[in-house]
């Protein structure tokens, strides 16, 4: 897939590998695409719970606020958007 045709910053469902899910990025700084993969193929995503969503997010926005630079260059950045209700997935 050329650069021109990736879908920047869409949760995309991984195919091969053992993370679940991936994303393309746009580095700022040089201008490079990148390709984020995130979440464990081996795990079910439970999103949809209260509780579950609740200590998810808990545990990783910890994490992210940690994060320093470009924070949508980061796994956990994109681990909460998936978990967030109404994003959509392909």
């Amino acid at each position: 897939m050329s650069e021109e045709k990736k879908p920047l910053n869409k949760i995309i469902s991984e195919k091969k590998g053992s993370k679940k899910y991936k994303v393309y990025v746009k580095d700022k700084s040089t201008g490079n695409i990148k390709t984020i993969r995130f979440g464990d193929s081996s795990m079910k995503n439970n999103r949809n719970k209260t509780a579950n969503r609740k200590s998810f997010m808990a545990r990783h926005k910890a994490i992210l606020s940690k994060v320093t630079g470009q924070k949508n260059l980061s796994r956990s950045y994109w681990a909460v958007k998936s978990w967030q209700l109404g994003t959509k997935i392909s």
